[in-house]
């Protein structure tokens, strides 16, 4: 396998954003790549050709896919071709006018392209030691007290909890127990409240009291919070003195607390998916999909700064500059290549799941790799990699495109198969929906499946169960006996 071909499997397996990450870097690299800037490219370069605007327009009653716009024939063939690690280094320009300053590395050398504005740049959060020990510092006076809170602080556990006891630690600093405890207690109400607790217990009572909760009732039920992960109400309602429905309030509050405060305030911050391919409604009642413009890198190769320095240079300059454009068209080509390929295979995906885009994951097709290689006639392995961390945005929402590969289960009549995402979703309909005085065992399940054409064995559905965190026909009773 040749560097160029490893190179065009790469892009093609990488997202948008890892794609104009790599891309970057080629521009840093190489002096004949320039980025796009402009919608019009000056006298001497040539567009690179994913500059051409695609579109897929997927029809509800084609059997095709097609491709709005013509491709250019010497991109035509596909990543997997034999002869894909040829290129052809394209032609000259024969001198063009000055590109005007150049730095040798490509890109804009002002900041007038960036348009963010200083909110969307949000600084760094400080850690969880660094949040308390400015607590600290304005809370005590004493240097003593400071030093037991900043001994405190260091030997909290991720989870916020106090991995050291009391006891030992007065004696370990010679100092009274009641004074660390002091100082404990106090610091127990730093934000989040909940932090430095020894259990448990005493982390949620501790977020109680700071919101005036801890009266006797919630204090007997902090008590007895092995009965509570039992579910046995009649139990807690004796031992706490209430009936069903304060009990319900009493667990209710308990839920909203947060049991590991430190793991909650230290944990990282969720991370946009940013979509490769977006798609929309077309008017003809078809479907529109491209490749997200604002990620999608683009690239020029200015061939006038080769034809202007090629006669002049050196002979070790002249194969340097002659190595570059080549790999240069070749990235073009890459990238060119990369978006006909995640277009046609997305394309493809979303005609078959064009059901699913209508009407909801009930009418998700079973889908398997082979089935859109056949399609696009690829090879599976070309189509694992387009799919692999490429996301699409759709009326539906935002999906990974392994998303809709799904095993097929078969039907009770011997028809089409049903999507095993599509049954996992009727699962939870059903569940969701059953009465608190008639759970569905998982044999139920099964026989309201069967009736509904779908043959599936009873592990099957506990299987499906289980991996949607779903409890049994018993936990799920015990669930429901307290009132909401």
């Amino acid at each position: 396998m040749t560097p160029q071909l490893r190179q065009a499997i790469q892009l093609l397996q990488f997202s948008n954003l890892d794609a104009a990450t790599f891309v970057e870097r080629e521009l840093e690299r190489n002096p004949l790549l320039e980025r796009a800037e402009a919608t019009d490219a000056p006298i001497g370069e040539r567009a690179a050709l994913d500059q051409i605007p695609l579109r897929a327009d997927v029809p509800a009653d084609t059997a095709h896919a097609t491709v709005a716009d013509k491709l250019p024939t010497e991109a035509a063939a596909p990543l997997d071709n034999a002869h894909a690690e040829e290129y052809d280094p394209g032609g000259v320009a024969d001198g063009g006018p000055s590109m005007g300053s150049y730095d040798g590395r490509g890109g804009s050398q002002s900041f007038e392209g960036d348009e963010r504005g200083i909110d969307e740049m949000a600084g760094d959060r400080p850690s969880l030691r660094d949040h308390l020990g400015e607590q600290l510092r304005l809370s005590f006076n004493d240097p003593v007290d400071r030093m037991i809170g900043a001994h405190l602080i260091a030997l909290l556990c991720p989870a916020g909890r106090l991995t050291a006891d009391p006891a030992a630690i007065a004696h370990a600093m010679a100092l009274p127990l009641d004074r660390v405890e002091a100082v404990r207690a106090k610091m127990m109400r730093f934000d989040p409240v909940g932090l430095f607790a020894r259990d448990l217990k005493e982390c949620l009572a501790a977020q109680l009291l700071d919101k005036n909760r801890l009266d006797p009732a919630i204090v007997a039920l902090l008590d007895n919070l092995e009965l509570l992960a039992r579910r046995d109400t009649r139990a807690l309602m004796k031992i706490c003195g209430v009936d069903s429905e304060d009990l319900a309030d009493m667990i209710g509050e308990i839920k909203a607390l947060d049991p590991k405060p430190g793991a909650t305030y230290d944990a990282e911050p969720v991370r946009t998916v940013v979509p490769d391919i977006l798609m929309r409604a077309a008017p003809d009642g078809g479907w529109l999909l491209e490749l997200n413009p604002d990620t999608m890198p683009r690239v020029l190769v200015n061939e006038s700064f080769f034809a202007r320095v090629s006669p002049k240079a050196k002979k070790e300059e002249r194969v340097f500059l002659t190595e570059h454009l080549a790999s240069a068209n070749w990235l073009v080509r890459s990238l060119q290549q990369r978006a006909q390929t995640i277009l046609k295979v997305a394309a493809e995906i979303m005609r078959t799941q064009d059901a699913f885009l209508r009407q909801g994951v009930a009418y998700l097709r079973p889908l398997i790799l082979r089935d859109i290689a056949t399609a696009v006639e690829m090879h599976e392995s070309t189509v694992s990699r387009v799919t692999s961390n490429k996301y699409i945005s759709t009326p539906r929402g935002m999906f990974e495109l392994k998303y809709f590969f799904t095993t097929s289960i078969g039907a009770t009549g011997g028809g089409e198969g049903h999507s095993s995402e599509a049954v996992r979703h009727r699962i939870r309909q059903l569940i969701e929906g059953e009465s608190p005085k008639a759970i569905l065992s998982d044999d139920q399940l099964v026989n309201l499946l069967r009736e509904e054409g779908v043959d599936i064995a009873r592990r099957t559905v506990a299987k499906y169960r289980e991996a949607m965190h779903i409890p049994n026909s018993v936990g799920r009773r015990r669930v429901k006996t307290v009132p909401a």
